[in-house]
């Protein structure tokens, strides 16, 4: 049986243009700064995000971690949405890594009111520890793939240069807001000191994703990210997909997009499903089963056996990841077979 996967966009495959690039890559030693395919991916990622370097890293955890560790000094706190990816599933790394602690906001859908984060911010007390970073997460993952709106960051990075606090965006899917927003990334990225992109969810790559900022902060972070195991050798053929999925995979995004508002919208026709449509902006789509008296493992079990697959839990909320390999077909056929069975 064919499965349309829709658990989410990490399940994508390279592309032949990928795997092709991949087995011809030019390699190098790059923990010697020797590798022309990785070193040309650093500069293309740089240059999209408009800040002067760029860092290969293994994953987007790990690049979030790195940036974290950069910033700050073990002791100090940094503030973020309750419900963030770095909060939420990254094990815990802010305070066994970095040694530093959270200050939790609660946006609205994901997001936070910047004169939130200004009230968060600690004062020069011998008592507090130092608020030394502010991250963002765009889109955000939990509140169903929201975008940030321009002015919000505006008004978030104003507060963050009065207080002479850095901004580190986690921007996994940050191509997914541009497409939303109808910016360049780097318009977003402007906002921010660091961020970090994934070139394996949307962009189909297998491996990697990279973080941007100064030189000097690249500096530091490729010294963490060897402290990480996170140098590689001959990464060059990691590199060669990521080179194709910037050239290729950033402009057909929409398509995903369109998809998951089709899908959204004949998940809302099923009695028993709840849908916040004001959510539903890029390629993610979160609905509440709670009225069809079952657990997300239930629900997933169920969709399984029509060959359908998302993740389940004890929850009763489901999300659903559109990417290149779900067509508007499979999302049409997704939606009947969930009618059939609901």
């Amino acid at each position: 049986m064919k499965y349309i996967d829709l658990r989410s966009d990490t399940v994508t495959l390279p592309t032949k243009q990928m795997r092709d690039a991949m087995y011809n890559a030019q390699v190098g030693d790059d923990v010697y700064g020797e590798d022309p395919s990785i070193n040309h991916l650093e500069e293309m990622a740089a240059e999209m995000m408009g800040k002067e370097a760029a860092l290969f890293v293994t994953s987007g955890t790990q690049g979030n971690q790195i940036c974290i560790m950069a910033h700050t000094q073990p002791g100090d706190e940094i503030i973020l949405e309750e419900k963030s990816h770095i909060i939420t599933y990254e094990v815990g790394g802010v305070g066994r890594l970095a040694g530093v602690q959270t200050k939790l906001i609660c946006g609205k859908h994901g997001i936070m009111d910047p004169s939130d984060i200004e009230a968060a911010i600690r004062e020069d007390d011998i008592h507090l520890p130092k608020t030394s970073l502010i991250c963002l997460e765009n889109t955000h993952n939990r509140a169903g793939g929201t975008v940030i709106p321009m002015d919000v960051l505006t008004r978030t990075y104003e507060v963050a240069k009065k207080h002479n606090i850095p901004v580190h965006m986690d921007g996994a899917r940050i191509f997914n807001a541009a497409t939303y927003l109808k910016v360049p990334a780097k318009e977003i990225a402007q906002y921010a000191d660091s961020v970090m992109f994934c070139l394996s969810k949307g962009l189909c790559a297998p491996v990697g994703s990279l973080i941007v900022g100064s030189k000097d902060f690249i500096a530091r972070a490729r010294k963490y990210r060897k402290m990480l195991g996170g140098g590689m050798r001959q990464a060059g053929f990691l590199a060669a997909a990521g080179i194709v999925a910037l050239e290729t995979m950033t402009s057909r995004l929409a398509e995903d997009h369109e998809n998951a508002r089709l899908l959204a919208q004949g998940l809302s026709d099923i009695p028993g499903i709840t849908i916040d449509m004001e959510t539903v902006q890029t390629n993610i789509v979160i609905c509440d089963i709670s009225g069809l008296k079952m657990t997300a493992s239930e629900f997933a079990a169920r969709l399984y056996e029509k060959g359908i697959r998302v993740n389940g839990g004890n929850s009763p909320i489901v999300r659903f990841v559109t990417h290149y390999w779900i067509t508007r077909e499979d999302v049409e056929i997704a939606v009947d077979a969930l009618k059939s069975l609901f």
